[in-house]
Parts: C-alpha cells; sequence; structure tokens
C-alpha cells in the first residue's frame, strides 16, 4: 500500500468513527440535558466536517504535479488545518457562550450514569484511534492527519471532562457542576482552535520549518566534501509531505562544468537519502573567489592564493544568510 493510499485509508476511518461518536454523544445529551455533554456533541460535530474535509485534502495532496501545480497539491493540507481550527474556534465561542447562560439558568441533570457510560465509551474510542492517527501523520509527514488526530484528543478529554461533572453532579447534586465544566470546557476548544488555525497560518505563509532547515544543513556539514567551499541562502519550503530545497554552493572556478554537475547531483541525492519524503532541491553554483581561500579545505588546489586558516562550520545561523562566507 502507498503511502497516499495509507492516508486516504485513515482519513475514512477518522470520518466514519466520528459520524457514529457524535450520533452517541447526541443520545447521551437526549438522556441527561446536561451543558457539559451537550458541549461534548457539539465540539462532535465539527469532527464529522473536519474529517471529511482532511479526507478530500489527503485526496488532493497525493495528486502530482501538473502544469497549474508545479510544486505539488500539498498545501491543501495545510488549508484543511486552518477549516479544522477555524471550526474548533467557532464551537468554542458558542460553547462559552451557550454556558454562560446555562450558569445563570441551571437546570437538572437527568440520567447521569447513562451519560458516564456512553462518554466514556466515546473518549476511548477517539483516543485510540486519535493516537494511530498523530502517529502515522507524523510517519508520513501529513499536518492533516496529525491535526485531525490531535483533534480527536481534544474530543477525547472533553469527553473525559464532561463525565467528571456529571458523576460530581449525581454525587453532591450541584448542577452547577455541569455547566463549570462546559465553560471550562469552552475556553480549552477555543484555545486549541486558535493554535490549529495559526499553524495552518504559518505553513500557509511558509513559515521557516527551523528543525527542517537545521537537519538539512547537518546533513551537508557531516557529508562535507573538499570542493563545497561554501554555503548559503539556504531555504526549505514543505508542501504537504514534500520539500523543495534551494541554496547557493560556492565551488572552485576552474572546475569543468561535469565536475560541477557531479558534485551538484550527489548533493541533491544525499538530501534525499536523509529525508523519507519527496525532495526537490535546486542548488545554484557559485565560482570561488580568492577571498575563500582562507577558509577552503581543497588540499591540491592549484590557483590558492592565501593559506587556509580554519574551517566554518554551517548552522541554522549561517547557511541561511544571503552571502558568502569569508573570515574577518
Amino acid at each position: 500500500m502507498t503511502p497516499s493510499q495509507t492516508k486516504r485509508r485513515l482519513g475514512l476511518l477518522s470520518l466514519v468513527v466520528s459520524v457514529v461518536l457524535v450520533a452517541i454523544k447526541f443520545y447521551a445529551y437526549h438522556l441527561t440535558r446536561s451543558q457539559a455533554v451537550l458541549t461534548d456533541a457539539l465540539e462532535s460535530i465539527i469532527n464529522v466536517f473536519t474529517s471529511g474535509f482532511a479526507l478530500y485534502s489527503l485526496y488532493l495532496a497525493s495528486l502530482p504535479k501538473d502544469e497549474n501545480h508545479p510544486y505539488g497539491h500539498g498545501k491543501i493540507e495545510n488549508l484543511s488545518l486552518g477549516f479544522e481550527g477555524g471550526l474548533i474556534f467557532m464551537a468554542g465561542a458558542f460553547i462559552l457562550y451557550h454556558a454562560s447562560r446555562g450558569l445563570l439558568h441551571p437546570h437538572p441533570v437527568a440520567r447521569p450514569d447513562w451519560g458516564v457510560a456512553l462518554l466514556a465509551s466515546t473518549a476511548f474510542v477517539n483516543l485510540g484511534v486519535g493516537l494511530v492517527l498523530v502517529r502515522a501523520g507524523k510517519r508520513l509527514k501529513s499536518i492533516a492527519l496529525v491535526g485531525d488526530g490531535q483533534h480527536l484528543y481534544i474530543d477525547a478529554l472533553t469527553s473525559i471532562v464532561s463525565s467528571l461533572a456529571l458523576v460530581l453532579v449525581a454525587v453532591t447534586g450541584v448542577v452547577r457542576f455541569d455547566t463549570g465544566a462546559a465553560l471550562l470546557l469552552g475556553g480549552f476548544i477555543l484555545v486549541n482552535g486558535w493554535r490549529m488555525l495559526r499553524r495552518a497560518i504559518s505553513g500557509l505563509m511558509d513559515e521557516t520549518d527551523t528543525a527542517t532547515v537545521a537537519a538539512v544543513i547537518a546533513e551537508l556539514q557531516a557529508q562535507r566534501r573538499q570542493p563545497w567551499i561554501d554555503v548559503h541562502n539556504l531555504r526549505v519550503q514543505r508542501y504537504g509531505a514534500n520539500l523543495h530545497i534551494d541554496c547557493h554552493m560556492q565551488m572552485p572556478y576552474y572546475f569543468t562544468l561535469e565536475q560541477v554537475h557531479s558534485q551538484l547531483f550527489d548533493i541533491e541525492e544525499l538530501i534525499k537519502e536523509r529525508f523519507a519524503v519527496d525532495v526537490e532541491m535546486f542548488v545554484h553554483a557559485d565560482p570561488c573567489t580568492f577571498a575563500a581561500c582562507s577558509l577552503c579545505l581543497m588540499a591540491d588546489c592549484p590557483v590558492r592564493v592565501h593559506p587556509f586558516r580554519h574551517e566554518i562550520v554551517w548552522d541554522i545561523h549561517n547557511a541561511v544568510r544571503n552571502e558568502r562566507h569569508r573570515l574577518s
């Protein structure tokens, strides 16, 4: 089974589970008339819409590049995460409003034992499916799957808190435990919706993925060869699971075009082997100047003007700058 097929099957699993669990939660609300249970059920409705959109986004992200989308369709996963975060944020705001009214005008909770049993079962299922989605999403580099799994974690937590609220109401008879739990969950859902929305915006705006950039630079440094005099202006963009990398590499000016091409090909292959996703890498070759002699590792350079002094170790701070390195 290909990674794309695995993603789509997991997306379908999430959608089916969401539909079944939202029906169970609304049945639990029908039995209990609990504000906390209603909060849980309303949040679960979002699961259905977001799981459906996530499934569609996984299908689009798996499509090959074309003339209209030369970098592929992977950005749709960021849009899916933003759609999910936006709906969760709005659900949290509505839940806070509805729970505030319930706090002012509380009403009794019926049959809390049934509510606890039903919500506990949905929490168990959501935790299991969420764990599967998050692990698979991280392995397959799919932010849509990770986001969907994290949403199920949130859903499981709301079910657990709602169950505890019903237990407290049953034991103490204080109805405001129910509305208090709804307020707490509404705020929690609101904050998590904003965080997901923020992550999606970062991806759509190509915010630097520091960890990935650092990994690319570390691999170049670890595999460094003498002709690779200097690397700078290194950038990494993520399109779904795929990476687009470009940088400038300074090489001996007396190298033939064939020698330069051979070195660039090796660089690209090393990076592709390092990351278990599709990598598109463009390296711009710059001819060296005599100012680079003091940091050049070429042992038998026929045109060296200045003696070698020491190597500049490439890292996240110096390799991303759009300027050639030189010793002062």
